[in-house]
């Protein structure tokens, strides 16, 4: 492995914070979850990850800076650093050089049969799993979790009002799943560790919700508008409508002389904001004549014509 302060991207004489925050960055950027359709970052995941195991532990850290261990968390046998490359200057007759290079086979000798695959061994059990991939390690590779789930969920502006939602994981399973405020269409929510079974622990379940159509109302952020139906009577002389909301229709005043398009705004009757706050309801005045015909409204016209004739 390379030298793991290249690896992470950061000085020998760096503090642990930043040592911290630069292997955040790379195991966000190349976490094998949010990167499967690139092959190479696995082993950049695995890279970094081993680095971080290194100079991120004081203790490790301290040894790799004095070259009691090496890139791989190995100690450095400095017994050996004098015999020259090939099999004749080497007693154990698998060692080439002064490295490490080839020691597979002795170290497993000499510790146990701990010989892991990959990159090397870890006689040491120091290295670990995590997600390493190809790393070898006293522990072995990590056992893998089970596969994730999709699932597609509609949800109905009550369901975003309330915050959460029922979503079916089985056959007799039915969760409540949260609904972040001012969620929009194809988001996903991540329910961990509610997917499959496996040796490792569950997957995860993802899931991506739709907003589905509301025969009244239409959706505007956190906002709502309405169309509210009011008689001629009440739109000349003003008076009191109904306006509907998601928890039960409430009273508006509405002043005399109000026209079919007028807007009105109930404050704190909409969907919830991302600050706690909820939104508005927005209702449109729609005037509307009586199902049957009036004779003292039709009276009423037709003395206005006369009194246009007339003069």
């Amino acid at each position: 492995m390379r030298d793991p302060y290249q690896v992470l991207g950061v000085s020998k004489t760096a503090e642990e914070k930043e040592i911290k925050s630069a292997f955040r960055k790379l195991a966000k950027k190349f976490h094998p979850d949010q990167n499967k359709d690139n092959p190479q970052a696995k082993e950049k995941f695995a890279e970094a990850n081993a680095a971080y195991e290194i100079i991120g532990d004081k203790k490790k850290r301290r040894q790799f800076d004095s070259g009691e261990i090496d890139a791989e968390g190995k100690e450095k046998f400095q017994g050996f650093e004098g015999f020259g490359g090939g099999q004749g200057g080497n007693p154990f007759g698998g060692m080439g050089g002064g490295g490490m290079g080839g020691a597979e086979d002795i170290l497993s000798q000499m510790f146990g049969g701990m010989g892991g695959g990959g990159m090397g061994a870890d006689p040491f059990g120091q290295m670990g799993g995590g997600q390493r991939g190809h790393m070898g390690g006293g522990r072995g590779r990590p056992a893998p979790k089970g596969e994730d789930r999709k699932i597609n969920l509609s949800v109905h502006l009550k369901d975003l009002a309330a915050g959460k939602a029922p979503v079916k994981l089985g056959p007799d399973r039915t969760v409540n799943v949260t609904i972040p405020a001012e969620a929009e269409d194809g988001q996903t929510i991540r329910l961990k560790g509610q997917g499959q079974e496996g040796p490792g622990g569950k997957g995860d379940v993802h899931i991506t919700i739709s907003i589905s159509r509301h025969p009244d109302f239409v959706r505007e952020g956190a906002n709502l508008r309405v169309h509210v139906p009011v008689d001629l009577k009440t739109a000349v002389k003003g008076g009191k409508i109904r306006v509907p909301t998601l928890s039960g229709a409430v009273a508006l005043a509405i002043p005399g002389w109000s026209s079919s398009g007028a807007v009105f705004r109930v404050r704190g009757k909409g969907l919830p904001k991302r600050d706690g706050s909820s939104g508005d309801i927005f209702a449109v005045l729609s005037i509307q004549l009586p199902e049957e015909e009036n004779p003292e409204l039709l009276a009423l016209f037709s003395g206005d014509e006369d009194a246009s004739d007339n003069s």
